[in-house]
């Protein structure tokens, strides 16, 4: 023990939509095959939301299950963030909906658009926070509805991306375990290799531009795919550095469930077996801020994260950004 106050996830939890749409249904909508996208993104099928229901929805009932396990009644929580590039709103945040639903009363709220790093800037934020004495329990949130914002006609991007959230409490401790580092970067100057050119306030959607479908996530995926295992790889190893960790040292890598080729490559480059990687983008695709505290949350209901061993959790997204963490459980 000591008078530092650290960080450390008390609860976790997670939810998918329950309707699955599979490689076989996507053959059926555009051109492409299960062999295709399972060789060149590792997924077989992905999750996507009803009409009606909005990353609030999604997120209410992650945060659930996170405070249950966390012990936690939603009015002892100071602080949520949600990382999302799907609101239900332009305005107000989906923090503050969920803040509502939730019944969080006592609770700050902020939406955070940093895309698949979302969840990762959350704990880095809630970390500082807590480190400084503002807040003692913060609930962070990756969630993604990525489905309303593909062009279900365009094979080469329609297939990757699924729907989903994933919810931690964080909570500050004397003990020396949790969070013991976070690293965040960007490169704002790439942002167009990933990115959705109308809607916003610079261009937004009129009846007249509204048939180009550029309102929907646009990608140029070879370019995407190198800037994302050089990012992911410099932000594993600076932070191991940082925590005074080697390699050898991580029991679990958790990275951004993007495609299976970037994560193999990703953990070449750091030298850490598969056996040691968890990986579930053949069930999820991608789900962007939700992508890592869902494969967070299933690591640690399957008990392949056990008291004392250290996890890396790397994640990289649309801005571009990317971020790392270590937690010591």
């Amino acid at each position: 023990m000591s008078d530092k106050i650290n960080s450390k996830i008390t609860g976790t939890g997670s939810f998918a939509p329950p309707r699955i749409l599979t490689n076989y249904d996507l053959e059926k909508m555009v051109e492409t095959s299960n062999e295709w996208i399972i060789t060149r993104s590792g997924i077989k099928e992905r999750r996507i939301v009803e009409d009606g229901t909005g990353p609030s929805d999604l997120s209410l009932e992650a945060s659930k299950i996170a405070l249950r396990e966390a012990n936690l009644e939603p009015d002892q929580i100071d602080l949520i963030l949600i990382g999302t590039v799907t609101p239900d709103y332009l305005l107000p945040s989906t923090a503050c909906i969920l803040q509502d639903k939730l019944k969080a009363k006592n609770a700050a709220v902020l939406d955070i658009v940093a895309a698949c790093s979302g969840f990762i800037y959350g704990l880095s934020i809630a970390s500082a926070f807590i480190a400084i004495g503002q807040y003692k329990n913060v609930l962070v949130i990756g969630v993604e509805t990525l489905s309303k914002i593909v062009n279900w006609e365009d094979r080469n991007t329609c297939v990757l991306f699924g729907d989903g959230a994933g919810a931690a409490v964080v909570s500050a401790t004397t003990e020396e375990k949790g969070i013991l580092g976070t690293f965040l970067s960007g490169d704002g100057s790439l942002a167009n290799l990933l990115h959705i050119q109308l809607g916003g306030a610079k261009v937004p959607l009129t009846k007249e531009n509204i048939g180009l479908k550029q309102h929907y996530i646009s990608m140029q995926g070879n370019e995407v795919f190198k800037s994302a295992v050089r990012a992911m790889e410099g932000a594993a190893k600076h932070i191991i550095q940082k925590v005074g960790l080697s390699p050898e040292e991580i029991d679990l890598l958790i990275p951004h469930q993007a495609n299976i080729r970037i994560i193999e490559a990703l953990a070449k480059r750091l030298k850490v077996p598969m056996d040691r990687v968890y990986v579930n983008i053949d069930r999820y695709g991608n789900t962007s801020a939700a992508s890592v505290p869902i494969a967070l949350d299933e690591a640690r209901k399957k008990g392949v994260i056990k008291e004392g061993s250290n996890t890396v959790l790397v994640a990289f997204g649309a801005g571009f950004t990317w971020g790392s963490a270590v937690i010591k459980w």
